[in-house]
């Protein structure tokens, strides 16, 4: 940790959700105050007038957008919080980005053109996706879960590890800003890989479906999603699950000397914890 970053006040944008938790937690384990943003505390990313009370006497903030870092709202929204965060005196800005989302390429610039000083933390598929979030309902009430991802292998990234970059980009002063950090797990898996480890650590019996892009839109709509972003995940999906993510780095070695979690340790976790316990 360096000096003058043990009394900094960070504001975590989706402090209750995936990601935005495990920053908190780790944020709290190096010694940081957090102020966490969400509507039960005052902050509405759609009311930019509840931004300043949340923003005003801290010193950093982690960005979470809430729907898709790569939608035309993220880009105006992000953009709109920078130039007011750094109106305010918010001087380190670290944006959750997506690895391979092109649609995300126009929300980092406009991170990046705002003044701050800024990290793009971009990650490939989250470990919790499987234990946490819409995917799971299928997998617990029914056994299969249904994704248009074909084979194409993933390096599965624990959101544990996000939290602990966050916390050391913040404590190191300048080091980081500037700059872009790609992060992912150590190891390749496919979807289908990933049920089965998940099946034999549980005994449960789970299958993986592919099925494309279309079709899972189709199927979103029909569980009520909205017509135009089901579309916009489509596009999304078309492009990030063609295996261009299919290679890993060392992004989370080299900011914090350690390996990323193996998907086989979340694994562990989750089933002693219950995750798919039907």
């Amino acid at each position: 940790m360096t000096e003058n970053t043990q009394n900094m006040t960070v504001v975590v944008t989706g402090a209750s959700g995936r990601t935005g938790s495990r920053v908190a937690d780790s944020l709290r384990g190096a010694g940081l105050t957090v102020r966490a943003a969400s509507r039960a505390r005052g902050f509405d990313w759609e009311d930019p007038t509840t931004w300043a009370d949340t923003l005003r006497d801290a010193d950093a903030a982690y960005l979470m957008y809430p729907s898709d870092v790569g939608s035309p709202a993220a880009a105006e929204g992000i953009g709109a919080l920078a130039r007011e965060a750094v109106g305010l005196g918010v001087r380190h800005l670290v944006l959750l980005s997506a690895r391979g989302e092109e649609q995300a390429r126009a929300t980092e610039e406009a991170l990046k053109s705002s003044g701050a000083d800024w990290t793009i933390v971009r990650c490939t598929w989250f470990a919790q996706n499987f234990s946490e979030g819409p995917l799971v309902e299928g997998l617990v009430q029914t056994g299969e879960l249904v994704f248009p991802a074909g084979e194409v292998p993933e390096p599965f990234l624990d959101v544990r590890d996000i939290g602990d970059v966050v916390a050391a980009v913040l404590t190191s002063g300048s080091l980081y800003a500037g700059r872009t950090l790609e992060l992912t797990g150590p190891r390749l898996l496919s979807f289908r890989e990933a049920v089965a480890e998940i099946a034999a650590a549980t005994g449960i019996e789970l299958r993986y479906t592919p099925v494309p892009a279309r079709a899972y839109g189709e199927f979103l709509t029909g569980m009520g999603v909205p017509a135009e972003e089901a579309d916009f995940l489509v596009e999304v999906f078309e492009g990030l699950l063609d295996g261009r993510n299919a290679h890993v780095t060392d992004g989370v070695r080299q900011v914090l000397g350690r390996e990323a979690r193996d998907f086989a340790e979340f694994v562990r976790e989750s089933a002693a914890a219950g995750a798919w316990k039907r």
